[in-house]
């Protein structure tokens, strides 16, 4: 198993929930009702892509392909730019933080299509091996 995608999905989960605790205790009063949403969203895609860096390091069991560690990365750095800017935009009020968002969400995106390629390619390869 590959404990690196491991330890990240442990972090990630533990931010997902203090952030979602932050945002619906000590935040809400100070956020308009969009800024919340912008908040809700953030806390929902981080723990969307907690639960897929952990499939990444379950996967890493039974599949060994430098492609599941760019599925990996893609997961992590588009959650950073993804949810990061999501939860700054929403308690700073800073719009253009809004512009990185657009960029975490391709990386999210490309994970996703990475893995299609990986899961078509071990498919393919398992089916010619029967």
């Amino acid at each position: 198993m590959n404990y690196r995608w491991l330890h990240a999905s442990g972090v990630s989960g533990l931010l997902a929930v203090a952030l979602g605790a932050f945002g619906a205790h000590s935040l809400q009063s100070s956020m308009t009702p969009h800024l919340q949403t912008v908040y809700e969203t953030a806390v929902n895609y981080h723990f969307y892509h907690t639960f897929a860096l952990l499939g990444v390091a379950l996967l890493s069991e039974h599949i060994q392909h430098k492609m599941l560690n760019w599925v990996g990365c893609c997961f992590l750095t588009g959650l950073i730019f993804f949810s990061g800017s999501l939860y700054l935009l929403s308690i700073t009020g800073i719009r253009w933080l809004g512009m990185i968002t657009p960029l975490g969400g391709t990386l999210l995106l490309i994970g996703w299509l990475l893995l299609v390629i990986l899961a078509r390619k071990y498919s393919s390869h398992r089916h010619t091996a029967d």
